[in-house]
């Protein structure tokens, strides 16, 4: 986090913070979803009340919903996640439930639609 005092008094602050990686064969720049740090929050609305600033904030609840995966993407299900899904639709998924070597229910599944975190 960068902030610097202009000549005008105004504080200017710039930030940038860069995601987990996603996958072994491409680089960070590339899997890297930025996302503000709880610091650099709290320094913005200080920044932001002392200047008087009047702040809007919108948000789209579930837009990454609507969004078709365009690779195969497998995610891996655990305990009681895949417990319930096979509650759900026990014929549909049963042949593809299995245990792991602690006893947990685990299921592979291949995601159709976009899931928060995914790229």
């Amino acid at each position: 986090m960068f902030i610097k005092e202009k000549r005008d008094s105004t504080i200017k602050a710039r930030g940038c913070a860069a995601g987990g990686s996603q996958w072994d064969y491409t680089t960070k720049e590339e899997v890297s979803s930025p996302t503000i740090s709880i610091e650099a929050l709290m320094i913005l609305c200080a920044i932001d009340a002392k200047e008087g600033r009047h702040i809007v904030i919108t948000d789209i609840p579930g837009a990454f919903l609507h969004i078709d995966m365009e690779e195969t993407v497998h995610m891996l299900l655990g305990g009681t996640t895949a417990e319930l899904i096979v509650k759900l639709e026990l014929k549909m998924y049963r042949k593809y439930i299995w245990k792991n070597r602690e006893g947990k229910l685990m299921l592979y599944v291949q995601l159709h639609k976009a899931l928060y975190g995914t790229l």
